[in-house]
């Protein structure tokens, strides 16, 4: 498409020096104004954080953002291995204008985000040893005053066998069926948050393919974040895909999952008395990959 080959010649000039520096970063975020590259530059970022932002006012030219995290542990490393693979995630601001988002592997480029796109998730992964990269491509408009192309990023090694990713990503196969033991298992080592609790509500929201699970939490027994909020008995809400079908039910269950820009997403959540079962068949083997308080 002429886009991407106009694209793929702005990536030929940054090798040839052309690049300006116009913005201001720390190790995790970006904010630049297009005003200050030449038409037809390319301006390379290098961003070192797990989570993160870029917010382009004015676009002009382009950007090229090479993603090199630093990541946390995962479960991979619970097991001594390297991680197989790194998973990001971009979320478009509602008023992303002004440029196109692509994914640059090993020198080919994939729309990733077109100019105005929905504010939803899009996730996609790559094997450490490829080269991939964010190649942020101006559109041109007569006035470029109120364009501004933001959107925040975030990177992880290994998911579990589960990723609790949002329904609009390439990842989603499988994940509506029920975990087995060694997932469960796992889940409850290396998830964002680990809450026993009971099922309050299930809402849908048909535009976003999204059922949000309203949670009445009897014990939290891990949150890296606030989710779940104190006072009385917590309360919080855990999203998953609509397509999971999830209905209201009777019981205590222990939710795990994942925390992804601001928004809890539901990975396995078994019934706290077959979880008790797992655990204690595991712990008695010694193959319970960490300790846990299963009272």
């Amino acid at each position: 498409p002429p886009r991407a080959m106009w694209a793929l010649r702005a990536l030929c000039l940054a090798g040839l020096g052309a690049v300006l520096g116009g913005g201001s970063a720390d190790q995790c975020s970006w904010r630049g104004s297009g005003l200050s590259q030449e038409a037809g530059s390319v301006e390379q970022l290098s961003l070192h954080c797990a989570e993160g932002s870029l917010e382009w006012l004015y676009p002009t030219g382009a950007l090229r953002l090479r993603l090199a995290p630093r990541l946390p542990p995962t479960s991979a490393n619970l097991e001594g291995r390297s991680p197989q693979h790194v998973t990001a995630c971009v979320k478009p601001s509602g008023t992303f204008r002004g440029a196109q988002l692509y994914l640059e592997r090993e020198g080919m480029l994939e729309l990733l985000l077109p100019e105005a796109p929905r504010p939803r998730v899009h996730c996609f992964s790559w094997l450490p040893q490829e080269k991939v990269a964010l190649f942020l491509q101006a559109t041109p408009h007569p006035d470029i005053s109120r364009r501004i192309a933001a959107f925040r990023y975030e990177l992880r090694g290994d998911w579990l066998a589960r990723p609790a990713l949002p329904p609009a990503t390439i990842a989603t196969e499988g994940v509506c069926r029920p975990c087995n033991d060694t997932e469960i298992l796992m889940a409850i080592c290396t998830s964002d948050f680990v809450i026993r609790g009971s099922i309050r509500s299930v809402s849908n929201d048909a535009e976003l393919q999204e059922s949000i699970i309203g949670v009445s939490a009897s014990r939290i027994h891990r949150q890296k974040f606030p989710l779940f909020q104190a006072g009385g008995r917590p309360a919080g809400s855990i999203r998953t895909p609509l397509r999971c079908g999830v209905k209201p039910g009777p019981g205590t269950f222990l939710f795990t999952g994942w925390l992804h820009f601001g928004e809890a997403w539901l990975s396995c959540a078994p019934r706290y008395r077959d979880f008790q079962r797992i655990y204690e068949g595991a712990r008695r083997s010694h193959q319970n990959p960490c300790e846990f308080p299963a009272d």
